[in-house]
Parts: structure tokens; C-alpha cells; sequence
């Protein structure tokens, strides 16, 4: 199964595609820039160009999954919040319906489900995320929806959990956040699952499964 991974240039891309290409599974990384390039051909992705504000539909040819992990940033507004987070996560749904892509995997946000529930800064970002994982969960692809808490660069555990704890423990490493990512891609149990990530106690494995 050959996976593509938009957003292959960003922190959680990055180290999912050394995952993936690790355990040997085909893994294809879509850049907007060609600066980008080095940094990915050296974990030995198949690295193609693809915008989501323009042509993108190349980089899907010959893929069996999507990773879609891409974002505007923080420095952006939320113009490019709409334009990327929302739109080009739903044009990425609709090609994959087109071509016959059946796996997708949607890393989302911590309260995605409830953008009222967030901070108000956040909101655009966090409407983007929702509208996104709505059409991802009325499309007709075998889904799994990725909701980590904050982000941080701290080495992967291997463990996780998938209940909320307190507002002082919604930490997860972008780490093991790539490796639940690559867990979903082989395991068929995580489909049509929306799930929340944290930092945590039980193995990865045993959390998603």
C-alpha cells in the first residue's frame, strides 16, 4: 500500500514519512516548494510536487492512502486557514473519491468537535478542522480522524491515551502522533474511528486498537 503524505514537509510529515519508509512501507511525499525536496528524499520518500491552492491530483496517481497532515501555520490568517485547512482538505477528499483512494487519514485538532469550546484565536482554525472532518465523515472513504492535544517536539513514548485528561496534561509529541498515524495505516479496526490524542500510559498499540 503506497501512502501519501500532504503536509510531508511539516513537523509531524517529517517524521512520518522516516516511519513509514523504516517499516518499509511505500510512502510518497507531496511538496509545494522544490527547496523542500532535500530534507525528504533522504528518509527515501517518492517525492512530487502538489499545491492545495492549485493542481495537486499528480501526487495521488498510484496511491492506495492519504495522510492529510498539511496546514496553513500559525503566522497565517484566516484566509489561508480556509484556503488550506478547510478547502484543500476537501478538495483532497473529493479527488480521492474520483480516482478510488478508499484510506484516508485526517490529522484534525483537539476540540475540532466543538470550535465554541476553544480558544477564541483558534476559532477559525478550529472551524476549518471541523467543516473538514464533517466531509471527511459523510464521504464515502475509509476514514480515521486524528485529534491530538498541543503539540510539542519531546521524544515518542509509544503511549498514549484517548480520553481528555486536565487542560495541563493535553500534551502529545508529534512523534507519537506520527506513529499512531502509521498504526492506522495497517490496522483496518481504526476505520470510521475519530480519535482524540494524548500523552499517556498505554501502548500505542493497545490504545487504538
Amino acid at each position: 500500500m503506497k501512502t501519501l503524505v500532504i503536509g510531508a514537509h511539516g513537523k509531524i510529515g517529517r517524521r512520518l514519512i522516516g516511519k513509514l519508509d523504516k517499516a518499509g512501507m511505500p510512502v510518497r511525499a507531496m511538496i509545494r516548494n522544490e527547496d523542500q525536496r532535500p530534507e525528504l528524499d533522504a528518509p527515501g520518500a517518492d517525492v512530487v510536487p502538489g499545491d492545495l491552492e492549485g493542481e495537486f491530483e499528480n501526487a495521488l496517481a498510484g496511491c492506495d492512502a492519504v495522510v492529510f497532515t498539511a496546514g496553513s501555520g500559525g503566522h497565517t490568517g484566516p484566509d489561508k486557514t480556509f484556503l488550506v485547512d478547510l478547502w484543500g482538505a476537501i478538495k483532497t477528499i473529493r479527488a480521492c473519491e474520483r480516482l478510488g483512494i478508499r484510506r484516508y487519514i485526517m490529522i484534525s485538532a483537539r476540540n475540532a468537535a466543538d470550535p465554541d469550546s476553544g480558544p477564541a484565536s483558534r476559532k477559525p482554525y478550529l472551524i476549518a478542522k471541523h467543516l473538514a472532518d464533517e466531509e471527511l465523515m459523510r464521504s464515502s472513504l475509509d476514514y480515521t480522524i486524528l485529534r491530538p492535544g498541543r503539540l510539542t517536539d519531546d521524544p515518542g513514548t509509544g503511549h498514549i491515551r484517548t480520553s481528555r485528561p486536565d487542560e495541563e496534561n493535553q500534551l502529545i509529541s508529534r512523534d507519537d502522533v506520527a506513529d499512531a498515524v502509521a498504526f492506522c495505516l495497517q490496522n483496518d479496526a481504526t476505520i470510521g474511528k475519530t480519535t482524540q490524542l494524548y500523552q499517556g500510559d498505554t501502548p500505542i498499540a493497545k490504545a487504538l486498537e
